[in-house]
């Protein structure tokens, strides 16, 4: 039975994809946004009627929100947010995104990849992976998967793949059938005083996996080892466990490896991705065959590895996921390569986009870089996402860049928050050590900085960070590709 859902927030990464499986499913769809984005354009051409910019007067909330059944609102807007108190004036039900999940995954086998890092990567492999075998699942991924058509799926089988977001207690509500860990570390300081915070809401998502049911677990991580432990005293063992990563004993293990064509510069045509990284898999001690994947990095490995266990736990065969993820192209954002070009004089530029924003994913990040660079220089420009994260792992992030060459640091973007804690960009520059080369740039004067200090060098550069810095690659191509 159909419904009128109206989504606050529809853009962001969160929502959009809920929007699209709404229409998919034939709901009617509306929604808001304070920005215009391609989000917001491919909503509009499949169906939804979307507001971007600021809200209206009374009169004109009422108008858009008539006929609405529920409306499902973005956690970064508050109960005093002006839409959200307009609904509940008008008596329409509102549903943060994780009252929301619970009702959407209903009747499903519900497959949830949860973790501080590594969960868009690793759901929308597993999606791909189960596509190819033909189980046709649903899937809700918090990142566009060109492979998929977007950050969301929908399919005939009785499978949900969901990205399963601790911010906000999104992942709260769900009862999975399968979970994946794939790490667990102090992230979110605006809601999560310190690391035993964040343990605790992942030990109690673990504690809901529906009887039966079992919990795909990262080995070589400390946090999860440690919401494991604790999840062991409470339940008096919990879900069954399985374990994967690169350490002895481990039910899934990746060995021995190999950077295989680090100069590789993404799809290469009818042929498929072209494989960067290789890596032998074992099961219970035994190989099973080998990993081929157009991405490097031993962060994209484990991610894989999660992938091709959770498919094995549901019924594919080794051969079909090994095969499924070789060509899996990566998603927006994702070590994204945008594209390269020449320098002015001498040298060249390839520029590679990636999300990476908290110090541990810019460190596997940046060494992803250097296992593609080849020997070119890698320098990294990162835009830091609220002034909550930097403060609270400032100490962590002036170590995080030892694997590039030269770094700049741009303002912060502020996302949610104030300014209110008198931190400014320049306070990072001026900690970090390594690289040397570390400097402050105003974000409007950036893309000519660059463009001056690349002439004559040869250089990977990474743009890092969660916010508009996706803005600075295209730019800085434009500027360096001649016009005609």
């Amino acid at each position: 039975m159909s419904a009128h859902v109206h989504f606050l927030g529809i853009g962001g990464s969160g929502l959009a994809p809920l929007a699209r499986i709404a229409l998919a499913r034939g709901d009617t769809v509306s929604g808001s946004d304070q920005e215009p984005s391609a989000r917001v354009d491919a909503l509009r051409a499949l169906g939804a009627r979307v507001r971007a910019g600021g809200p209206p007067d009374a009169a004109g909330l009422a108008a858009e929100l008539a006929g609405v059944e529920v409306v499902v609102a973005s956690s970064a807007l508050g109960d005093d947010h002006p839409e959200v108190a307009a609904a509940r004036a008008l008596g329409i039900p509102v549903r943060r995104r994780s009252d929301w999940l619970p009702e959407l995954t209903t009747g499903y086998r519900l497959v949830a990849v949860a973790g501080s890092h590594g969960k868009t990567t690793t759901s929308a492999m597993l999606t791909v992976v189960l596509r190819a075998a033909g189980l046709d699942p649903t899937a809700v991924i918090g990142g566009e998967v060109p492979q998929l058509g977007g950050g969301a799926l929908v399919g005939g089988g009785d499978l949900f793949v969901l990205e399963a977001d601790e911010y906000g207690g999104a992942f709260g509500g769900l009862d999975p059938a399968l979970a994946i860990i794939t790490n667990v570390e102090w992230e979110h300081p605006d809601l999560f005083p310190d690391e035993e915070a964040v343990r605790a809401v992942f030990t109690a998502f673990a504690g809901r996996i529906r009887p039966g049911g079992t919990l795909l677990a990262c080995g070589d991580d400390p946090g999860v080892a440690a919401v494991l432990g604790t999840l062991a005293e409470h339940q008096g063992g919990g879900p069954r466990v399985v374990r994967y990563g690169f350490g002895d004993g481990l039910a899934w293990r990746a060995v021995d490896v190999t950077a295989v064509n680090p100069t590789a510069a993404g799809p290469s045509g009818e042929g498929g991705p072209a494989v960067v990284t290789s890596t032998r898999v074992l099961r219970d001690g035994e190989p099973v065959g080998t990993l081929r994947l157009a991405l490097p990095g031993r962060h994209t490995v484990l991610n894989a590895l999660a992938a091709l266990a959770a498919a094995s736990e549901l019924g594919v065969p080794v051969e079909t996921s090994l095969t499924a993820l070789a060509g899996y192209a990566g998603a927006a954002r994702r070590f994204q390569r945008l594209g390269s070009a020449k320098l002015p004089g001498t040298g060249a530029v390839e520029v590679v986009d990636d999300y990476a924003h908290h110090p541990t994913e810019i460190r596997a990040t940046l060494a992803a870089a250097r296992q593609r660079a080849a020997g070119r220089q890698v320098w990294a420009v990162l835009q830091p996402h609220t002034y909550s994260r930097l403060a609270a792992l400032l100490d962590d992030f002036a170590v995080a860049f030892g694997d590039a060459d030269r770094l700049y640091v741009t303002d912060i973007y502020a996302a949610r928050e104030r300014d209110d804690l008198g931190l400014h960009a320049a306070d990072l520059a001026k900690r970090v050590r390594t690289p040397s080369e570390t400097s402050y740039v105003g974000w409007t004067e950036l893309p000519e900085r660059l463009v001056a200090d690349l002439a004559g060098h040869d250089v990977l550069l990474l743009t890092l960070g969660a916010g508009t810095i996706t803005e600075l690659g295209p730019d800085l191509l434009a500027l360096l590709t001649p016009a005609g």
